[in-house]
């Protein structure tokens, strides 16, 4: 067995997510989970079929973005992956939920907009993802001005109220 790691390769400003599903229905499925959780959505979504004539499958709502999900699916390469790039502005907190709750998904690997790095297990022609780096290491513990940052900054978003 071989370890490997890819860096994703995406503009700072936009969200990926990674994860794992178990069939080909995934595709259409998280598109329609994408595009009824937020109206409006810039998505490109890629999946890597794992056997039959295991192609990269493919969807969105803007091929910019599609063309984004692809080349990190193929820099990926494991089998029932799935790679989503959200356009800018959409995040994550806003569909987690919907593509969570498709039958087909087996696990969540990121959610991020931060630098993200996969970290690949190959052997023969098989290839699967052991984990992920997501950021970089903390600096410290936060304190009380940045405690009140951080509830003000939900505030704000208007994920927290009061």
């Amino acid at each position: 067995m071989e370890l490997q790691i890819v860096k994703v390769e995406k503009p700072e400003n936009l969200n990926v997510i990674l994860g794992q599903s178990h069939f080909i229905k995934t595709v259409e499925d998280l598109h329609e989970a994408l595009v009824t959780a937020v109206p409006g959505i810039k998505f490109g979504l890629a999946f890597c079929e794992a056997s039959g004539k295991r192609l990269i499958r493919k969807t969105g709502t803007s091929d910019d973005l599609i063309s984004l999900a692809v080349q990190n699916a193929q820099a990926i390469g494991a089998g029932h992956s799935f790679f989503i790039v959200l356009g800018e502005g959409f995040f994550p907190i806003n569909v987690l939920h919907a593509i969570k709750a498709c039958p087909e998904v087996v696990r969540i690997f990121a959610a991020t907009a931060n630098p993200l790095s996969v970290i690949m297990a190959e052997q023969d022609d098989q290839r699967g993802i052991v984990g992920v780096l997501d950021g970089h290491k903390p600096l410290g513990v936060e304190g009380p001005e940045d405690q009140q940052w951080r509830k003000e900054i939900l505030r704000r978003f208007g994920y927290k109220v009061g």
